[in-house]
């Protein structure tokens, strides 16, 4: 076998927990030429995943994006597609790849059922962690993990600079935002959270934003009595070099959640509609604190109830003795940065 497709197209946490998988296929076929087809805006991360020999990229939805992927995937003529995403959109495109074989998840393990018809093979892989499910997946070509790996390349990062020219200390990173409303987690709570964390842990916090976020993380700083301080403008590329110097982390679940632990930076996780058992922090040192039993939204971007969303049912008196909890732990050696 000498050349594989891989389909993750999207999201941010989608693809960091495919790098496993990734990486085990490539000590698997050291030889080989692995390929990514991912949608435009993720495409970022995976130029810092040195275990792919190439990216395609989907550029948008219209038939002539669709068509200029298939003329580029069937140029490469795949011996295998695996399509780690489940969908009919990332089922069909790996059907269309041309290759000989096209390994999907079954019925009842897919997040779309109906993906199953385009697969020739297909793998039970229903329950536990995303990451699990996804080696289950590349299991199916003889592809064996020792070892959960996370390969990102090192890269200079501004961003690093200027935090570390303005802080001039040791850092935690707070991350307010988040895609869906209902995983956000009150401003004035975060705040409250780094002054715990300048108080008793001697660490000023760096509060994370994205699009149309920076309001949220001017919040935290103006509230923190000078605690924390609004990250400048990040790249996917300065998220990864920010969360391998920080100390600490205090997030939802979103992207720059994963990204911190991949990298090994500890966590504290805060879980509302979405399963910590299916997508949270795999560190068994990090601390999760979780309100999926009680949501009755799960997997959905907005809470239904009257009374105020599930996250927010989560006290910062609880946050603060997760901090404490996980920053009691000794830290453990980061992982060390993968090469070409």
């Amino acid at each position: 076998m000498s050349r594989v497709l891989i389909v993750r197209l999207g999201s941010l946490g989608d693809l960091i927990h495919t790098l496993p998988a990734a990486a085990a296929i490539r000590r698997a076929m050291p030889d080989a030429e692995i390929d990514w087809l991912v949608d435009a805006p993720h495409r970022e991360l995976l130029t810092l995943v040195p275990v792919i020999s190439s990216i395609v990229t989907l550029g948008g939805r219209s038939v002539g994006d669709w068509l200029t992927a298939r003329r580029t995937l069937r140029e490469r003529r795949y011996d295998v597609a695996l399509d780690f995403q489940g969908l009919i959109k990332s089922a069909l495109l790996a059907r269309l790849s041309g290759a000989k074989r096209i390994v999907g998840f079954d019925r009842a393990s897919a997040r779309e059922g109906s993906a199953a018809m385009f697969y020739s093979e297909c793998v039970a892989a229903e329950g536990g962690h995303v990451i699990e499910k996804n080696l289950r997946l590349a299991a199916a070509i003889g592809v064996r993990a020792e070892a959960t790996e996370f390969p990102l390349r090192p890269v200079l990062s501004p961003a690093l600079d200027a935090v570390r020219a303005e802080v001039r200390e040791p850092f935690a990173l707070l991350n307010p935002g988040a895609a869906w409303p209902n995983k956000r987690w009150p401003t004035e709570s975060f705040a409250a959270i780094s002054r715990h964390l300048r108080d008793h842990h001697g660490l000023r916090s760096v509060v994370l934003w994205g699009p149309a976020e920076q309001p949220l993380a001017s919040g935290v700083a103006a509230a923190s009595g000078g605690a924390a301080v609004v990250a400048p403008a990040t790249r996917l590329a300065d998220l990864v070099a920010l969360s391998r110097e920080a100390r600490f982390m205090l997030s939802g679940d979103t992207g720059p959640t994963h990204i911190a632990a991949a990298v090994g930076t500890p966590i504290v996780a805060l879980f509302g509609p979405t399963s910590p058992a299916r997508n949270g922090p795999w560190n068994r040192d990090d601390v999760v604190l979780s309100r999926y039993d009680q949501c009755d939204c799960h997997y959905q971007r907005t809470c239904r109830r009257s009374s105020g969303w599930c996250l927010g049912t989560i006290s910062v008196d609880e946050v603060r003795a997760a901090v404490d909890r996980r920053l009691a732990v000794q830290p453990q050696q980061r992982r060390a940065p993968v090469t070409p």
